[in-house]
């Protein structure tokens, strides 16, 4: 059963203007996160993993032709 969305905040609403140490935080949040993608490394192969979709994303396993929910 899936939720339904909750209805979008009013984006037409005046924002209160950001203070000086908010918009540090945010400058620096946004560093690491450049530096944080920037240093990423790409995940090691699966050994013996799923063949096909990742079965625990579209919500089941299958192994020898015997599908499984879980």
């Amino acid at each position: 059963m899936q939720e339904t969305p909750a209805p979008a905040a009013n984006t037409d609403a005046p924002r209160k203007p950001l203070s000086d140490a908010a918009k540090r935080a945010l400058a620096e949040a946004e560093a690491r996160r450049a530096a944080a993608a920037a240093n990423a490394k790409p995940a090691a192969p699966e050994i013996n993993g799923p063949k096909g979709p990742e079965p625990t994303r579209f919500g089941d396993w299958e192994v020898k032709g015997i599908a499984s929910d879980f």
